[in-house]
């Protein structure tokens, strides 16, 4: 077919954590284990017209007519995903991110701008997630509509607009993963936007920002910050900047508490959390007393005209 253009729904959905499949299983479990979890999300493809255009390691590329039709099928390989039983009962879990608008189609693959931000959307999304775009939302159903939810605005590089991301809630099965405290309102002008998180442990201070974007904290000595103490885990919590947000990901065993100035305490694990203002956080114990052993942080904003 001679190149033309269309306008379709790119969407991308890969494994969460295949590489550590492949350290923790050996590589011919690994294979099959990914290969399995692609499968179950092609086979969602055909009940919504959707089009494998390639496999790109442990991530698929597909193509929809509609945005309607992506957001179903997006819904049905997580539900698909949730519900199988994968080889030595190994539990795997993906992210999905999808794009609507104008591509050019060429030789049985697509290519352009809507191709980029759907690759982007798709790496801003968590395990468990869905997220998608300012355009799949005008482009559905009021139905559809309603199992969207905005949370951010994303700035992607080399773009002067900005995008408003939006998460998709697509089904009972998501309820306990979209509780991630991630749900806030976007920023708006005129309100202060921070470009700064300052973190302050054991007497020293670390920035995150654009240039020093993810700062990890744990027990293991390959951490940025390490912290001996027998309720953190190896690698137990990651701050990260994200689309211009300041983020706290948890990766541990116990959790991690967060308290805000003037605010209760918050647990995380296996989840992440904005980070809004000033506070302190104590890595796997609910123990606010010692600030010693406290990471206090806060967030540094400039005015926005």
């Amino acid at each position: 077919m001679p190149k033309h253009t269309a306008k379709l729904a790119i969407l991308f959905a890969d494994i969460c954590g295949s590489t550590k499949l492949y350290d923790q299983l050996g590589d011919q479990l690994a294979r099959r284990l990914v290969a399995s979890c692609i499968a179950c999300m092609v086979a969602e493809l055909a009940a919504n017209q959707g089009t494998l255009i390639k496999t790109i390691g442990d991530e698929i590329m597909c193509t929809f007519p509609n945005a309607e039709q992506a957001l179903c099928a997006a819904s049905a390989m997580q539900c698909a995903v949730k519900k199988s039983t994968f080889e030595g009962g190994v539990a795997l879990h993906i992210r999905i991110g999808f794009h609507y608008g104008e591509v050019i189609c060429e030789e049985s693959d697509v290519f352009g701008d809507t191709v980029n931000v759907a690759a982007r959307v798709a790496g801003a999304a968590r395990a468990n997630q869905i997220m998608t775009t300012q355009s799949v939302v005008n482009a559905l159903p009021l139905t559809l509509k309603n199992q969207t939810h905005q949370i951010m605005t994303a700035e992607f590089k080399g773009k002067d607009e900005q995008y408003l991301i939006y998460l998709v809630s697509w089904g009972k099965e998501d309820e306990d993963e979209q509780n991630t405290c991630f749900l806030h309102p976007p920023v708006h002008n005129n309100v202060p936007t921070a470009n700064e998180l300052a973190l302050r442990y054991d007497n020293k201070q670390m920035i995150v920002n654009k240039s020093c974007n993810s700062i990890i904290f744990g027990r293991a000595d390959d951490c940025d910050v390490m912290v001996q103490n027998s309720y953190v885990s190896r690698q137990h919590a990651r701050f990260e900047h994200h689309f211009g947000k300041f983020v706290v990901v948890d990766q541990s065993t116990n959790g991690t508490f967060i308290r805000p100035n003037n605010g209760s305490v918050i647990r995380i694990t296996r989840e992440e959390m904005i980070l809004q203002g000033k506070g302190f956080i104590s890595l796997g114990v609910d123990n606010f007393d010692d600030p010693s052993k406290l990471i206090e942080f806060s967030l540094i904003a400039n005015l926005k005209a």
